[in-house]
């Protein structure tokens, strides 16, 4: 009998039985778990999906509103403060146009190469890894297994953002709910001076929150989290639709509001609105899993252009509404009665559980990679234990910031600007240069790639200069309530 290298009883190793759940995640029958997950190439295996559970052109739009929806809408109406009343909602406009632009780009190259190559499915590192084989260069050609690598690292820090932001969304909102609770009425519209009652730290809050974070990841099936993502949907809705029902109600004049902010706060507005935008790495994922993927194109860009409303009437109402008030989270703003307290705290609810879904990602390609290099006894005790350390991370890192805006900004300009808006462009150069290209289309790929760049110098250069030396204090005070 032939001896067993190591790398052969680590590809056994994943299939054994607690590696059964990446059946959850749909993996395509064709391809078998051990593969895509691979020296760390396995940003396929939580988007490769199956034909056996095919979802409808709603299904597929409840997901696509879903996986746009989260933090980052609660901090566009601070990002508009950032850009101004007018040019604010103008560039979440643009923004937004020049996003979704990309996906479609995204999909058009994916096809390309499913065609080109005979592949019911290729993924976004899949794509670029693809796109680089076929670029003139000879160099991008050798080192085309780099793309995917990319990506990965992007959907890594992407992911594991979401929930550095998750730990300061959480502690900032429990901390005011409590603080306040001794003084909550059941009066929404007094104006009233609120003194608060001091308690411990808002970093202090996050090491509270840490150990049941923890315990939520040891949940590893998909199928189960999608309880947990009901239970997010449930409460997320309700606490949306309450916000809207507030901010609608007696606006402030706006004529003292700038119609322009100054041009130091500009870079902080891009990082939060593509943080917000940032849906990217779930496109070609949806189209897959789709019955009829050739009504994805209209799905996209009717599902997006209500992202695109909703985002810019909340920024813009929310900024109208509180004025330079306004906090990193629009929900830090609302009236200290039960009502919009209940709001803070389900829309926290919602936001724990989606903790675990956010985190499923990069624990799906970071996991294996270290399981498949212990004995098969201490598989599990590697796994959890791997978990609970990236989830510690997640929490030192929201320690580190702990301001909301600034947690946003930065991972918006770090990793989302380069997959929504950078990446995408280039990809399609590579792809169709050798075929023949409009040299308008160079360009406006060109142009939009350097807008995302310089979108991540500068705004994560901002967003550090703002942690480092802060040009002001947080703000504390709401429309109905001042914070003393």
């Amino acid at each position: 009998m032939p001896r067993l290298t190591k790398a052969t009883m680590s590809t056994q190793r994943l299939r054994n039985e607690d590696y059964r759940d990446y059946s959850s995640t749909d993996v395509s029958p064709e391809e078998s778990p051990s593969e895509t997950l691979n020296n760390f190439s396995s940003s396929g295996s939580y988007q490769r999906f199956g034909e056996s559970n095919s979802t409808t052109w709603f299904q597929t739009l409840i997901h696509l509103l879903k996986g746009n929806i989260g933090t980052g809408l609660l901090g566009l109406p601070l990002a508009v403060k950032n850009a101004g009343i007018l040019i604010g909602p103008l560039s979440l406009l643009v923004m937004g146009l020049v996003a979704v632009h990309c996906m479609g780009i995204l999909v058009k190259c994916a096809h390309h190469f499913c065609h080109r190559l005979n592949k019911p499915f290729v993924d976004y590192g899949d794509t670029v890894m693809y796109g680089l084989e076929a670029s003139p260069s000879s160099w991008l050609r050798n080192h085309a297994h780099w793309g995917r690598h990319i990506v990965d690292f992007f959907l890594i820090v992407t992911q594991l953002g979401f929930c550095c932001v998750y730990f300061v969304f959480l502690a900032d909102n429990f901390k005011q709910v409590i603080e306040a609770a001794n003084v909550t009425t059941n009066n929404c519209h007094s104006n009233e001076t609120v003194i608060l009652t001091p308690t411990m730290d808002s970093r202090l809050y996050m090491l509270t929150f840490l150990p049941f974070l923890v315990l939520l990841v040891f949940v590893r099936n998909l199928r189960v989290l999608s309880i947990f993502s009901l239970l997010a949907n449930i409460s997320m809705l309700v606490s949306l639709v309450m916000i809207y029902q507030f901010i609608v109600q007696e606006i402030p004049d706006p004529t003292h509001l700038p119609l322009v902010a100054s041009w130091k706060t500009y870079p902080l507005f891009f990082g939060t609105a593509i943080f917000a935008f940032e849906g990217i790495g779930m496109v070609l994922p949806l189209e897959n899993k789709m019955k009829d993927p050739r009504k994805f194109s209209l799905i996209l860009y009717v599902g997006m252009a209500i992202v695109m409303a909703l985002y810019i009437s909340l920024g813009s109402l929310g900024y109208l509404q509180f004025g330079a008030n306004i906090q990193g989270s629009i929900t830090l703003n609302l009236p200290n009665c039960w009502l919009y307290q209940s709001v803070k705290l389900l829309y926290s609810i919602g936001i724990f559980f989606t903790y675990a879904l956010q985190f499923y990602v990069p624990a799906e390609i970071i996991v294996p990679f270290f399981v498949a290099r212990v004995p098969e006894h201490c598989e599990l005790l590697i796994d959890l234990s791997v978990r609970t350390m990236l989830v510690c991370l997640t929490c030192i890192l929201a320690i580190l910031i702990p301001r909301l805006d600034l947690v946003i900004s930065l991972v918006g300009s770090v990793s989302s600007s380069a997959l929504a808006l950078i990446i995408p462009p280039l990809l399609e150069i590579t792809t169709y240069y050798s075929e023949g290209m409009s040299p308008l289309t160079i360009i406006k790929d060109a142009l939009i790639s350097i807008l995302g760049f310089v979108g991540f110098v500068v705004g994560t250069c901002v967003a550090i200069y703002e942690l480092i030396q802060p040009s002001n204090a947080p703000i504390f005070i709401n429309s109905t309530s001042a914070f003393a």
